[in-house]
């Protein structure tokens, strides 16, 4: 369990799975030689040999007024999933969100920053042969430019993918559309940033003078730090994606805010620096260096 203090704003990152290797399919550009090449991507984002570092993880915001989870991973007991080692999950997630303090009936939002299988999937759980919000109490906060977007695909397909079936219909009654900038509680907000998905957005914490971003998938990986222009496979729109995350890096050294990566493994977080090395467009100092 990793804690992040924003102002009077609180972030909690709870773990789902860890992994090394197996990116080249979405950052083909990634190759171990590039990432050897910068140094501080390790050891945090990518080891020895240059395999990239990913997490698949939830973040538990507590503001003053509300606690926030900001993306649900993969979930336990889910099938017919793409990638085989996503199926009949059973993850301790739900044990280790209690031993947090992190009571599911005390979360009052759930935000999807889009709507991928790697980001709903612990919207809801199995009970019995039915799948129920995980989050009774809470509000599940969508952009609705998203949901149309899929929504309107998969009605072309007549179809919709298990995921949908299992992970984001069950709780349409806690659903609630927005608009891409909207204010989920004091302090936080989302923002727009369209490119991996149409309606993605990040969500923007600011308290007491302090800001952190979380990316969402604006960013799959630190490396993209340093190559804004790489955009993954599985960017909807690749050059918008690399536009959206050149500016948003921007605004994170403008402001000085803490960049907390959806994916990123490790320490997850630090603070965007233009880079010393014309070959790269910025550098991210971890947190632990900061302090240091």
């Amino acid at each position: 369990m990793t804690r992040w203090r924003i102002g009077q704003v609180t972030v909690t990152k709870l773990v789902e799975r860890e992994v090394t290797g197996g990116t080249r399919h979405l950052l083909p550009q990634a190759t171990r030689g590039a990432a050897r090449a910068i140094e501080w991507l390790r050891p945090h984002f990518a080891d020895g040999d240059g395999r990239l570092r990913t997490s698949v993880h939830l973040l538990v915001v507590d503001a003053p007024d509300a606690r926030v989870v900001v993306d649900t991973g993969l979930g336990n007991d889910k099938t017919l999933r793409l990638v085989p080692e996503w199926n009949r999950l059973s993850t301790p997630l739900l044990s280790d969100l209690t031993a947090a303090g992190v009571a599911p009936e005390s979360v009052a939002a759930v935000v999807c920053t889009h709507l991928h299988v790697d980001h709903v999937g612990w919207n809801t759980r199995l009970i019995g042969t039915k799948w129920v919000p995980t989050f009774p109490n809470a509000e599940y906060i969508m952009a609705r430019k998203e949901y149309d977007h899929w929504a309107a695909e998969y009605d072309e397909r007549l179809d919709r993918p298990a995921y949908f079936h299992d992970s984001v219909e069950p709780v349409a009654s806690q659903t609630h559309l927005v608009d891409g900038d909207h204010a989920v509680c004091d302090g936080v907000r989302l923002v727009p940033t369209p490119g991996h998905t149409p309606g993605h957005v990040s969500v923007l914490i600011e308290s007491a003078g302090q800001r952190a971003i979380i990316t969402g998938d604006a960013l799959h990986h630190p490396i993209q730090v340093a190559y804004p222009e790489w955009s993954s496979l599985s960017d909807w729109d690749p050059l918008r994606a690399a536009s959206t995350r050149h500016a948003l890096l921007s605004e994170a050294v403008g402001v000085d805010a803490l960049l907390i990566g959806s994916h990123f493994a490790g320490v997850t977080a630090g603070r965007v620096r233009p880079s010393a090395d014309p070959d790269e467009a910025f550098t991210l100092v971890t947190e632990k260096e900061t302090r240091t």
